[in-house]
């Protein structure tokens, strides 16, 4: 219930009728053991297929704002939180999630940073206009002072119905609510919930 619906520890505590430290201590041993037990299905970039064609898009999980956490602000999102980058297949079945980086950092640089370029052939996969001078297939930015041609312009119609893909790929994950809204618990337990949030979404997901 913690993961799926990021309710607050009293509203817990009221549910099943046992004081917020009993649940503050369950939240605590519990959420470790989860991460630990199913990181064996969690699939990291080595794990992916080389020869399959993948689509790439970031999202950011919010967390409260730590006065001394700058590095979380997203201007993007004018919030603070940890950007994960994603990929799915072209038939829209999650494939990877990324370890966390910082809100602050863009989706180029946290997808190089997360070796999925490095690892993959980068001119096979898809992503939007954030991961343009990466090799990937992208839509093409309207020039300044100009106007797109007209291949232009098809070419970033078909990019764009293929997009779409990530991008419920995404708002499926979003429906675990530690992971769309603000995260409750200290900064420092954020991975590892995260962590346990990816092993029970690749566990349980044909």
């Amino acid at each position: 219930m913690t993961l799926r619906h990021n309710l607050t520890q009293e509203l817990l505590a009221d549910i099943h009728t046992v004081s917020q430290s009993t649940i503050s201590r369950v939240i605590t041993v519990y959420t470790p053991l989860i991460a630990e037990a199913l990181q064996a299905w969690v699939p990291g970039v080595g794990d992916l297929d080389p020869d399959r064609q993948y689509i790439i898009d970031g999202t950011l999980a919010p967390c409260w704002s730590w006065h001394d956490r700058p590095e979380l602000y997203s201007g993007k999102h004018h919030t603070t939180g940890v950007n994960l980058q994603v990929a799915c297949t072209l038939t829209g079945q999650l494939a990877w999630i990324s370890k966390p980086s910082a809100g602050s950092v863009h989706d180029a640089k946290a997808i190089k940073e997360s070796g999925f370029l490095t690892t993959l052939n980068a001119h096979n996969h898809i992503g939007d206009k954030g991961y343009i001078g990466l090799g990937m297939i992208t839509p093409v930015k309207k020039p300044a002072y100009g106007e797109l041609t007209d291949t232009d312009k098809r070419n970033n119609t078909a990019i764009n119905r293929v997009r779409y893909l990530i991008e419920r790929v995404i708002a499926n994950l979003k429906t675990w609510r530690v992971l769309h809204t603000d995260y409750r618990r200290p900064y420092n337990t954020f991975e590892t919930t995260i962590q346990a949030v990816t092993g029970l979404i690749f566990a349980y997901t044909p």
